[in-house]
C-alpha cells in the first residue's frame, strides 16, 4: 500500500495485488514502533495526520544484573520524538483510505507469483517472507511473546530495551499502557504461553525489574525469531522489499522502518526513470540500499550477540559501553540518528 502511494506521488502508475480479502488485511494485531524518519515518510505519503500515535520521547537501554545504562532523548536532537508507536491496523486503514482517494487499482484475493508478472514493467514483492533457498538464514533459537500490559503509574513516553540472559524485553508506550515484546528461548515458549495472567506478570516483573509495576495483561501471541535476508533484492523486472527482502529480529525495532526506507528509495529511482524496470535502474536501487540493509542487519546482530553472554568480564564491558554511550553526546547522537534514519542518517 505504501509503495503504491509513493510510486503515484513520483508519477508512476501502480496496481496492488493482495492475496487476502481487502477488509481482512486491516485485522492486524501487531504494534509498530516507527522511527521519526518513518514518520516523515508517512507524512510525505499523506497518511500521518490521520493516525493517533504515541510518541517515544526517551529510550532507556540497560542490562539486567549489570551496571551501566544509557538514555537516548529526543530533546537532545531537537526532535519532538525519537519514534512513535501505533497499532498496525490503524496504519493499514489509513493507507487503504489514501489508496481509495488516489484511485489506485487494488485487486484483493489475488495471489501473484513470478510466473504471472510478465505483463508488468516492474513487479515489487512487498509482503510475505524471504523464499526458502534464496538468501541467508539465521535461527536465533528464540520466540517473541507479544501482549500489552497496564502499569501502576504513567509511562511518561519512555520506551525500554532491557537485555537479559534469556533475551531482550522491550516496552513500548501505547496510549496509557505498554506494548510488550518479551523474548524467550524456543524450549521455554510453551511454558510461558501456558502461564495464567498472574504468572506471566510475575515473570515479566522478574525479567524487567522494579522500575514499573505491572498490573494487568492482554492475551498473548507468539512467533519464532530468525534472520531471513535476500542478498540481492532485485531480479529481471522484479524487486523484493520489506519482509520479502529481509526479516529481522525485533530488537531495536528496525524491520518496518527499513522497509519504508526501501519504499522511499525505490519510488524515487522509479519516478525519474523512463522504464522503472530497466536493469540499470534496479541495479542502482540495489547498490543504494546495500549499506542501509547491511547496517540494519549488522546492528541487530551486534546487539543480540553482545548481550547474549553471561560471562562476567563481557558483562562488565557491556556496562562500560552503555556508560560511555550515556556520557558521550556525539556517540549517543550517532546511535540515535542511525536508529531513526538508517545508514545515511538523513533527516
Amino acid at each position: 500500500m505504501a509503495l503504491a502511494l509513493a510510486l503515484k506521488l513520483h508519477g508512476t502508475t501502480a496496481e496492488v495485488f493482495e492475496a487476502r480479502d481487502r477488509l481482512a488485511v486491516r485485522n492486524d494485531a501487531r504494534v509498530l514502533a516507527l522511527s521519526e524518519g518513518a514518520r516523515q515518510i508517512l507524512e510525505w505519503l499523506g497518511v500521518w495526520s490521520a493516525l493517533a500515535a504515541t510518541p517515544i520521547e526517551t529510550i532507556h537501554i540497560s542490562q539486567r544484573g549489570g551496571f551501566g545504562r544509557s538514555l537516548l532523548r529526543a530533546a537532545d536532537l531537537d526532535l519532538k520524538a525519537l519514534g512513535w508507536v501505533l497499532p498496525a491496523g490503524d496504519l493499514i486503514s489509513a493507507l487503504d483510505h489514501a489508496l481509495r482517494a488516489a484511485n489506485v487499482v487494488y485487486h484483493d484475493n489475488s495471489r501473484v507469483d513470478r510466473s504471472s508478472t510478465a505483463a508488468f514493467a516492474l513487479t515489487a514483492f512487498a509482503e510475505g517472507a524471504v523464499e526458502p533457498g534464496t538468501g541467508t538464514v539465521r535461527d536465533y533459537g528464540q520466540h517473541a511473546v507479544l501482549c500489552s500490559v497496564s502499569i501502576a503509574g504513567p509511562h511518561r513516553n519512555v520506551a525500554w530495551e532491557r537485555f537479559t540472559s534469556e533475551g531482550p524485553v522491550a516496552l513500548l508506550p501505547l496510549g496509557d499502557h505498554y506494548a510488550v515484546v518479551f523474548t524467550c528461548a524456543d524450549d521455554s515458549v510453551d511454558a510461558v504461553m501456558s502461564l495464567d495472567d498472574e504468572g506471566f506478570l510475575a515473570l515479566l516483573q522478574q525479567r524487567f525489574g522494579t522500575r514499573h509495576r505491572f498490573t494487568a495483561t492482554s492475551p498473548r501471541t507468539t512467533y519464532p525469531l530468525g534472520l531471513r535476508y535476500r542478498p540481492n533484492p532485485v531480479g529481471e523486472r522484479q524487486v523484493w522489499l520489506g519482509n520479502a527482502a529481509q526479516t529481522l529480529h525485533p530488537v531495536a525495532g528496525q524491520g518496518f522502518n527499513l522497509a519504508l526506507r526501501d519504499i522511499w528509495e525505490l519510488a524515487r529511482a522509479s519516478g525519474v526513470a523512463a522504464d522503472p524496470g530497466a536493469p540499470e535502474v534496479l541495479a542502482a536501487y540495489a547498490r543504494g540500499r546495500q549499506a542501509d540493509r547491511r547496517g540494519a542487519i549488522g546492528f541487530t546482530n551486534l546487539l543480540l550477540d553482545s548481550f547474549a553472554s553471561g560471562f562476567a568480564p563481557l558483562k562488565h564491558a557491556r556496562g562500560a559501553g552503555l556508560l560511555a554511550l550515556d556520557l558521550l553526546p556525539p556517540l549517543r547522537a550517532f546511535v540515535a540518528k542511525r536508529m531513526i534514519y538508517g545508514a545515511r542518517a538523513w533527516p
